[in-house]
């Protein structure tokens, strides 16, 4: 008996150790600008030895870089390489492809399309605005369900018991002035989502930055992702109806049709 239960620490073990390994990974990704072993001891908890071998070991992989001389890290090639194989194979972004261009090209601004991951949105792809305003997000990037536009078309796509549920689990940090500070606030916002079927995100996420978005629906009738149209607010266009939401919601129900007729690329 005592081979299977050694067996099953060992396994324990190296889950653990896994996850910790995760933990540094997800914060690098997370970081704006090259992140370094102080800030990623002190957001890990870890011990600063562990966190410097951590680290030595995910270089080793190619998994991260150091930013020049600067002790610092970001993303390596290796983990680049293998995500953007992910992506160009989703089943879930190639049903999505054509409606998301069509929906750049008809609004002319940046388009991001995100799955739900936790308790947050995971961009799996972004359109470029042809516009010389860039926007800073890129493909990979987790952002807020309470904060942005794909998060709350998300939230009101769900049974109303489960968004609530979920709504209550967030931890409500403020991005802007704008941003909303508890469930009871983002529950009035999401109530309002469900009836007209769009959501907006103003300037809750960055300052001078307004967004629609809509859900897409799986075959279920379940959401599997969200499409937000993001605009600059100088440029904002007076009618937005025609300019951004019908166009949006266009491209919502075309991706659902194409899931509909093809139920595995939902998990693909």
């Amino acid at each position: 008996m005592a081979a299977p239960s050694s067996q099953a620490e060992n396994s324990v073990a190296g889950t653990a150790a896994f996850s910790k390994f995760m933990r540094v990974l997800q914060l690098v990704a997370d970081s704006p600008e090259p992140i370094g072993i102080a800030e990623l001891t002190r957001a890990t908890g870890y011990p600063r030895p562990t966190v410097h071998r951590m680290v030595a070991a995910l270089q080793a992989e190619r998994m991260v870089v150091e930013a020049g001389n600067t002790r610092s890290w970001t993303l390596g090639p290796r983990l680049v390489q293998l995500a953007s194989r992910s992506w160009s194979r989703s089943g879930l972004r190639m049903a999505a492809v054509d409606a998301l261009r069509a929906l750049r090209d008809a609004t002319g601004e940046t388009i991001h399309f995100a799955v739900p991951s936790g308790h947050s949105m995971v961009y799996i792809e972004k359109l470029e605005s042809p516009s010389a305003v860039q926007m800073s997000s890129r493909i990979g990037t987790s952002v807020n369900l309470y904060s942005t536009a794909v998060g709350k078309a998300y939230l009101a796509a769900l049974a109303p018991q489960a968004a609530s549920a979920l709504m209550a689990q967030l931890a409500y940090e403020p991005l802007t002035a704008q941003t909303v500070a508890s469930a009871e606030a983002l529950q009035v916002q999401v109530d309002a989502v469900r009836v007209r079927g769009w959501s907006t995100d103003a300037q809750e996420n960055e300052e001078g930055i307004y967004c629609f978005g809509a859900a897409v629906l799986g075959p279920d009738g379940s959401p599997v992702a969200a499409i937000s149209v993001s605009t600059l607010l100088f440029r904002q266009k007076e009618d937005v109806q025609a300019a951004y939401i019908q166009p949006l919601l266009h491209a919502s129900r075309s991706i659902a049709q194409q899931l509909a007729q093809n139920p595995n690329l939902v998990h693909g």
